[in-house]
């Protein structure tokens, strides 16, 4: 079994779309303005949905994580990226850079061994 999709729910789709697309590289795959925009992770589905008003944001001081895959060398492009936008770095371990999204969902970067491979 794999991941079909993730969904992420937020008051600011373009602003999610710019941070998923810009920041991290995934491409649009599909786009429903102003509701959604559904993006390529690999194979896995990352949709970005406009969330109802009285649904609740993310939980800033939660520690769930999405992490996405990345080649060792990809690193330091990332990290740059993610400073060029003002993003900072949460904490990083060798194999692995942890960040928010702009809706303060935590987020990662890992080049780890494929321990399925």
């Amino acid at each position: 079994m794999r991941v079909h999709h993730l969904a992420f729910r937020t008051a600011d789709v373009p602003r999610l779309e710019h941070f998923y697309t810009n920041v991290l590289g995934l491409a649009v795959l599909r786009r429903d303005e102003p509701r959604s925009v559904w993006l390529d992770a690999a194979g896995t589905l990352v949709m970005l949905e406009q969330r109802d008003a009285a649904e609740p944001a993310p939980d800033l001081a939660s520690k769930e994580l999405v992490c996405f895959a990345i080649a060792p060398e990809q690193h330091a492009a990332v990290r740059a990226r993610l400073v060029s936008e003002g993003i900072a770095v949460e904490a990083n371990t060798a194999y692995t850079l942890y960040f928010r999204d702009p809706d303060g969902r935590r987020v990662g970067v890992s080049s780890y061994p494929d321990a399925l491979a």
